[in-house]
């Protein structure tokens, strides 16, 4: 698949290489330039203002809620502590149904999913089930499963994410008491199959997929553990397993699927700043590592190393801006 050139951000750099190729005269460069740095409508400020406070709000409003457990924990009986938490999550999904699928519709679903948590944590101090607290975070999950697929809300889906990670990781030290390195590729592997499956859904036109936020977080969230893996291997060689050498591995393929998804489907500049970061990160650990062993601590290492530093960030800026113009550019 090629690039859609309507896919391109219109940058002041491509319309004015559409100028001198002669595809805009000079009005309408001047009109494209008015257009491409122009100051969002009055409209467009009043939607995101709105969706910003009313976000923020509900962030408060929770904790708010939690804060009011914390402090009168003791002074409540357990059936006012579950019942004032039912009431809020049944007055949540009240208003997220008469609000239907608006941003604070959604936001109030979002509301009343993130009380399930308290929810299970009241019951469970209030009649000593004994679980441990990876059962709380997957079980949390599983209860609002439904509602993060009715939503169609991707804060709601990152949420059950987020969940599913923090239950794994707990299971994994309390329960199956399995090595760091294994988890963090598990959660790679968790967090890269959700990424791979929200670009494949976005691919094919579903509305609310088509923000570029969520799949950003995603990438991040596959990346990151993968990046770690890597480096114990490149760093400490003798120290790494099976998991730290797949791990690096799989940051090649997916350092390597990004650039191919730039450069045959969709712009994206963030992606390739994850791979610039991650190869500057993994060869500065594999100079370091070289220089420490010939020359202990000398300062004179300290020196190179920010000096390749700079080389790094310079070299990176440079490719960035020759891909920002674009492959039919560079």
């Amino acid at each position: 698949m090629s690039h859609d050139l309507l896919d391109l951000a219109a940058t002041p750099e491509r319309l004015r290489t559409l100028a001198d190729a002669g595809v805009l005269n000079p009005q309408g460069l001047e009109h494209a330039l008015r257009l491409a740095v122009a100051t969002p409508q009055r409209a467009a400020w009043r939607r995101f203002l709105s969706a910003v406070l009313l976000g923020f709000g509900s962030l408060l409003v929770l904790s708010g809620v939690i804060y009011f457990f914390a402090y009168n924990w003791a002074a409540l009986h357990r059936f006012g502590k579950m019942g004032l938490l039912l009431a809020t999550i049944l007055g949540a999904c009240i208003a997220a149904w008469r609000l239907g699928e608006t941003v604070a519709g959604q936001f109030a679903l979002l509301f009343a999913a993130v009380l399930v948590g308290p929810l299970f944590a009241v019951y469970g101090q209030a009649y000593q089930t004994g679980a441990d607290p990876y059962e709380l975070f997957l079980g949390w999950s599983g209860l609002i499963l439904p509602w993060v697929v009715l939503a169609r809300f991707a804060p709601l889906w990152l949420l059950l994410l987020v969940l599913v990670n923090t239950g794994l990781s707990l299971f994994w030290f309390q329960v199956a008491d399995g090595e760091g390195t294994t988890l963090a590729l598990v959660l790679a592997l968790v967090n890269g199959a959700a990424w791979v499956a929200h670009e494949a859904l976005a691919a094919r036109g579903i509305p609310w997929l088509t923000g570029r936020w969520m799949p950003r977080v995603l990438a991040m969230m596959t990346m990151a553990p993968l990046l770690g893996l890597a480096e114990l291997q490149v760093a400490v060689p003798r120290e790494g397993d099976i998991a730290s050498i797949i791990g690096l591995g799989l940051l090649g393929v997916v350092m390597a699927a990004a650039y191919v998804f730039h450069r045959q489907v969709r712009s994206e500049l963030f992606l390739l700043t994850m791979d610039a970061v991650s190869a500057m990160t993994l060869l500065t650990t594999l100079v370091g590592r070289v220089l420490f062993k010939m020359s202990s601590f000398d300062a004179g290492v300290f020196l190179l190393l920010a000096l390749l530093i700079i080389g790094e960030m310079g070299l990176t800026v440079w490719w960035l801006r020759a891909e920002a113009r674009g492959p039919e550019e560079a």
